[in-house]
């Protein structure tokens, strides 16, 4: 099969010919059909890679090739995804009490083991979440990370039907979050910067839309009642700062991007209206599953730009550089 790889920490992208891997008891073959360019797949090429040769990549869209021993539950032919969540132990404190997505020992898709930068990747059979006829494998990818991290992060925070949702920022992981919160049925706040935004955002769902560079943006979230929970998607901390103070009551701000600057928040804001601060990572193969479903359902859509395996490196660029619009998506022909 054809893969693209890092062969070591600094190393560019290599294009190599490679056997297709063994099927090991529990696990599944699956034919690649399309894999999501995500940022973190930098995380390989930045030393962070549990091994090398790595083949990056944690959104994997294909069909089921092959069954381990002891596979049952999964069909040869059946269009499965594989996001971030690379399988759980089921043997450590976190694993014991449910939390998977902690698991202290699973696997990492495209970091702790191979991803699906390739035409074929191997993953345990609890990795894979069911694709609905209604997705492309091509849409399907990009909500196996960016799709199920805001989703999940919207449906676990303890919103309520009515509440106010802002999202920050309207990229990669922006422009779902806003459609997410839409088609959840909350009042939908986007804030991003600049004025010709604003039509977009609205198209997406949003019912109002704050431009940072030319309003106070807590102010303008009060003067709307406050926000029962905002979703920073970008990488700038002083952009999330900005949102506590017009957070409503016990209200939440979930950190889902991650800049290089420690997030600085008045701890007065905080105490005043018993309000919270929290991040959120991705989700298991469930949550995966239940937002392929909803997105098929609702029609929630991620923008994307494809480019073929080959072009593996070009792809990685344009996204990296900020210039797609929205997500970049790998493809085998």
């Amino acid at each position: 099969m054809r893969a693209v790889q890092i062969d070591a920490p600094g190393a560019e992208f290599t294009l190599v010919e490679k056997a297709i891997p063994e099927v090991p008891r529990g696990h599944v073959l699956v034919k690649v059909a399309a894999n999501g360019i995500c940022h973190s797949d930098a995380m390989p090429g930045a030393g962070m890679s549990s091994a090398y040769p790595r083949v990056p990549g944690h959104e994997v869209a294909g069909t089921v090739e092959t069954l381990g021993e002891g596979v049952t539950r999964w069909e040869p032919g059946q269009r499965v995804g594989v996001g971030w969540f690379g399988g759980a132990c089921f043997e450590c404190d976190a694993c014991r009490r449910g939390d998977f997505v902690s698991c202290s020992v699973g696997k990492v898709t495209g970091l702790t083991v191979d991803g699906g930068y390739a035409e074929y990747l191997v993953a345990p059979a609890d990795a894979l979440a069911a694709i609905p006829d209604a997705l492309s494998f091509e849409e399907a990818a990009p909500l196996l990370c960016a799709g199920v991290t805001t989703f999940n992060a919207i449906r676990s925070s303890g919103v309520r039907p009515g509440d106010r949702v802002a999202v920050v920022g309207l990229g990669g992981l922006g422009h779902l979050g806003v459609q997410f919160a839409s088609k959840l049925g909350f009042e939908t706040i986007a804030i991003a910067r600049g004025s010709e935004k604003e039509p977009f955002a609205r198209e997406l769902g949003a019912d109002h839309y704050i431009d940072s560079t030319t309003a106070d943006v807590a102010e303008e979230l009060t003067k709307l009642g406050g926000a029962d929970l905002v979703i920073a998607t970008v990488t700038d901390a002083d952009a999330m700062a900005a949102t506590v103070p017009g957070l409503d009551a016990r209200g939440r701000l979930i950190v889902l991007g991650v800049p290089q600057q420690p997030l600085q928040v008045n701890a007065v804001d905080l105490v005043l209206g018993s309000r919270g601060v929290a991040g959120h990572a991705s989700g298991t193969a469930k949550d995966s599953e239940d937002t392929l479903r909803f997105a098929a359902r609702t029609g929630v859509r991620p923008m994307i730009e494809t480019y073929p395996l080959e072009n593996a490196a070009e792809g990685f660029d344009r996204m990296m550089s900020g210039k797609a619009r929205f997500r970049v998506v790998l493809t085998n022909a």
